[in-house]
């Protein structure tokens, strides 16, 4: 590692570029239920469609774009996903000014968006293992899971004030304008970056939108890794909805109390990101993962537990705080491990695969759990997701495979599985 571990003026403008977006998303965390509730009176089941359908099609449509990005420059991909959200968000405060919005605009908007966050992801990552040596990729993935965590922790507060202050739509404008300033600041990257050759014919054929899906499948340790955090991230995001019920409804919780049980945990995070790296370098990569992706899947189930006043608030803190962490070291070795594994044409395929596969599967998961929630009651549902999330640890990788940071010398064919 370069001493100080600087990274560059390049990599300095891609993680300011990542910072200020992120505190965009957070300042308008929630701001689409509100709008479609306060302003739309929409019903629970519309706003419940906001997070679960506009998620699943966005996914949807993302799948071919995993194969568009491979064989593109990614620096100009990222900067145009960054303007396509930037315009699609600033559609929701022109409406609401002319008086014309309504829910089918919310939902498409939230499809485009979620579309373009899998796209961005997806180049992100290609372009990140250009921009950095293979020995940097552990520090630069630390540092954006702690920038996550800290904005994590300041964006919802700032946002709640905004939103008490002048609206929901102007979290939204705010969120809008932090991804046309990333797209500057990716711009400001500068640098030359080669396009990338694609090795058979120029057009984009069927299977290639597949060639994600059957790398990951065909490598004997991403595909546990795969299966595992696509299973613990739906099954922990369909739990949040009913959490929420449970806290705001029937025990009566204020909603800064709400907030707060989930933005004070988040210094885990932060914590956890910063001794990634200290503990791979101790413990190892793989026993890194295998711990940390087993401990993270304790906590959850102690959220059926929660009771009403000041001890309630307590545990479900403490909860949210021992998940955070061990998520917080997890989440940096994971990223850094899917790119060591991955063959430096094949990043963005199958970074797009794994993305759709997790948010549709959420999506999917949530829409679930919202059922067996009015069925079996919000507590019971939670405490389904918590005991089964103690399956995942079985799903983890029990060995690491050797990094594989290039092509191999012969061509693959086309259709050969990618690395996610």
């Amino acid at each position: 590692m370069r001493s100080g571990h600087r990274l560059g003026r390049r990599f300095g403008w891609l993680w300011g570029a990542y910072g200020t977006s992120t505190l965009g998303t957070w300042l308008a965390f929630g701001a689409f239920p509100l709008i479609a509730i306060q302003v739309l009176h929409a019903g629970p089941a519309e706003v419940a469609a906001l997070s679960s359908v506009g998620a699943a099609v966005g996914a949807a449509v993302a799948v071919p774009l995993g194969p568009w990005v491979e064989f593109r420059r990614k620096r100009p991909v990222l900067i145009a996903m960054d303007l396509v959200r930037f315009a699609a968000l600033l559609t929701i405060p022109a409406a609401f000014a002319l008086g014309v919005l309504t829910f089918l605009q919310l939902l498409l908007v939230s499809v485009v968006v979620a579309a373009a966050d899998i796209t961005f992801r997806a180049a992100s990552g290609a372009y990140l293992k250009t921009l950095l040596p293979a020995e940097d990729l552990l520090v630069a993935n630390a540092r954006f899971e702690s920038t996550a965590w800290t904005t994590t922790i300041i964006g919802p507060p700032l946002g709640g004030a905004a939103i008490g202050l002048l609206g929901p739509v102007a979290t939204v404008v705010a969120d809008a304008a932090s991804y046309l300033l990333s797209a500057l600041g990716i711009r400001a990257t500068g640098g030359h970056e080669p396009r990338p050759e694609r090795r058979e014919a120029a057009r984009m054929r069927a299977g290639d939108l597949l060639d994600g899906w059957r790398y990951i499948l065909a490598d004997a340790t991403l595909r546990p890794l795969f299966f595992n955090t696509a299973l613990f991230n739906g099954l922990v995001m369909a739990a949040q909805p009913l959490l929420a019920v449970l806290m705001l409804g029937r025990l009566g919780f204020a909603p800064w109390q709400y907030g707060l049980a989930f933005a004070a945990p988040a210094i885990g995070g932060l914590l956890g990101s910063r001794l990634a790296r200290p503990l791979v370098t101790r413990f190892g990569q793989c026993q890194v993962l295998i711990v940390t992706g087993t401990l993270r899947a304790f906590w959850p189930v102690g959220l059926a537990f929660i009771g009403p006043g000041a001890g309630g608030l307590v545990l479900v803190m403490g909860v949210e705080l021992g998940l955070i962490f061990c998520c917080g070291v997890f989440n940096p070795v994971h990223a850094t491990y899917r790119l060591e594994r991955t063959a430096t044409d094949r990043v963005a395929r199958t970074l797009s695969a794994w993305a759709v596969t997790t948010k549709a599967t959420t999506a999917l998961l949530t829409a679930v759990w919202g059922v067996l929630g009015s069925l079996l009651g919000p507590r019971t549902a939670i405490g389904l997701a918590g005991v089964l999330l103690l399956v995942t640890p079985l799903l983890l990788p029990r060995r690491a495979g050797a990094p594989l940071s290039e092509p191999e010398e012969e061509p693959e064919p086309e259709s050969a599985p990618s690395r996610a």
